[in-house]
C-alpha cells in the first residue's frame, strides 16, 4: 500500500483457488475459504480490492494481463509446491515481483542456513527481534480500487468451492471456524483464560493450556507478530509469556528454517545423520506390535491413549502438541520400517490436521 501510494496506483489482492494441492481436501479448503469474508472486509476498509477466482480460471498471469499491474507482491512459503509456483511466476511476469516473509517474525533468509537446534537458532533470532517484533502500520490506499466492469470475480459465499475437483473424503469440522475474526477471538480467549499457567500447563493435555492458534497461523488468518505482541504485552507472569514466545517464535521459526534449507523435509532422508545411523542400527529390531497403515488411520491399536489422539485428529482436525510427539513415536514403534512410519505420519498429519501441510508438522515428525 505504501509503495502504491508513492506511485499513485490502487491495490488489489488476488486469490486463485487451485484444486491440486498435495494432501489438501474438503476440510482444509473449507477452513481456508471461511476466511475470505474477513479478508475482503478488512481490505475494503483500506480501499484495497479483492478478486477471487477458482480453477480453471485461477492463473495469476491471466489476471495480470487483464489489470496491467506495475508490480506484484507475493507471500513466501518454504514448502516445495508454493516455492515452485513463485519461481514460475517470477519467470513469466513482466513486472517486478516482490515476496514478503510474513509467516515468521524474523525473515528466514536472514538466518542464511539450516539451524540444527533451538539452541543454535535462538541467539540469532533474539539478536533481530527488536528490529522485527514491532506493530505493523495500518496504511490506507490513497486510490480506491475500481474494477473494470467485465472483470471476472467470484462472489464470496459458501459456493466458492463449487465445481472444483477436490478430495471430499475428509469432511469439514465444526470445532474450528476459519477467518481473522475467529482467530482474534481465539487469541484473546487464550490470553484472558489460559496464558496464566502456560509454562506449567502446556504439556498437560487434560488441562488444555494451549492456544489452538496453529490452524489460523497456517492459513494466514492471523500473523505471528499479532500473536507475539498480544502475549508480550499481556499482564501475566514473565515465565508464562516467555514460555509461549519460545514456542511461537523460536520453535516455530526453527521449523520454517528446516523446511527452507532442507529439500528432504518430508522424507526420512531429511532427518539428522545421527538419527539415520541409529535407525539403521535398529532396523531389524523385533516389534512387539505391528499395525497396517489402515489400522493406524482407523485408530485400531491396543493403546487407548494413542487411539484417542488419532480419533481426536480425525474428528476435530486438531491434536494436542504434546500428544503429537507420542503419536509419531508410536507409529515408528509399530511399523516394519522407519521409512514406512515416516510416510504414514506425514500422510495422516497432512490429511486430517487443519494445520497439516505445514513446516511445524514435518519438523515435529
Amino acid at each position: 500500500i505504501e509503495a502504491a501510494n508513492l506511485l499513485h496506483k490502487p491495490v488489489v489482492v488476488f486469490v486463485g483457488l487451485t484444486p491440486f494441492y498435495p494432501h489438501a481436501n474438503l476440510r482444509s479448503y473449507t477452513f481456508f475459504v471461511q476466511g475470505f469474508g474477513d479478508i475482503s472486509h478488512g481490505l475494503l476498509r483500506r480501499n484495497v480490492g479483492f478478486v477471487l477466482r477458482r480453477w480453471p480460471d485461477n492463473e495469476l498471469e491471466r489476471f495480470c494481463e487483464e489489470v496491467h499491474p506495475c508490480f506484484v507482491v507475493g507471500d513466501e512459503n518454504p514448502l516445495r509446491e508454493p516455492e515452485q509456483w513463485r519461481k514460475l511466476a517470477a519467470d513469466r511476469l513482466r513486472v517486478p515481483f516482490w515476496t514478503v516473509d510474513a509467516d515468521v517474525v524474523v525473515p528466514s533468509v536472514l538466518l542464511k542456513k539450516e539451524q540444527f537446534a533451538a539452541r543454535t537458532i535462538r541467539p540469532r533470532i533474539k539478536a533481530l527481534l527488536d528490529e522485527f517484533l514491532v506493530a505493523p502500520g495500518n496504511p490506507k490506499a490513497a486510490m480506491r480500487w475500481q474494477p473494470a466492469e467485465k472483470l471476472k470475480n467470484l462472489a464470496i459465499n459458501d459456493d466458492a468451492l463449487s465445481g472444483i475437483p477436490i478430495d471430499t473424503s475428509v469432511q469439514p469440522v465444526s470445532s474450528f471456524q476459519g477467518g481473522s475474526r475467529a482467530a482474534l477471538e481465539t487469541l484473546n480467549r487464550f490470553v484472558r483464560e489460559r496464558l496464566a499457567g502456560y509454562a506449567a500447563d502446556r504439556n498437560h493435555p487434560d488441562r488444555d493450556g494451549t492456544s489452538r492458534l496453529s490452524p489460523y497461523l497456517h492459513f494466514g488468518h492471523i500473523g505471528p507478530i499479532t500473536v507475539a505482541l498480544a502475549v508480550k504485552n499481556a499482564s501475566e507472569s514473565c515465565a508464562d509469556r516467555e514460555a509461549f514466545l519460545e514456542q511461537l517464535i523460536v520453535r516455530r521459526e526453527l521449523s520454517m528454517n528446516f523446511v527452507k534449507y532442507n529439500p528432504h523435509y518430508d522424507r526420512l532422508r531429511g532427518v539428522e545423520p545421527w538419527a539415520l545411523r541409529t535407525i539403521k542400527e535398529h532396523k531389524r529390531d523385533e516389534r512387539e506390535h505391528l499395525y497396517t497403515a489402515q489400522q493406524l488411520e482407523d485408530a485400531e491399536t491396543h493403546d487407548p491413549l494413542w487411539n484417542a489422539a488419532q480419533q481426536q485428529m480425525v474428528l476435530s482436525g486438531w491434536m494436542h502438541g504434546y500428544l503429537r510427539m507420542y503419536w509419531a513415536k508410536k507409529i515408528l514403534e509399530w511399523t516394519p520400517s522407519a521409512e514406512e512410519a515416516f510416510d504414514i505420519a506425514v500422510r495422516l498429519n497432512d490429511r486430517y490436521e487443519l494445520d497439516g501441510r505445514d513446516p511445524n508438522g514435518y519438523t515435529g515428525i
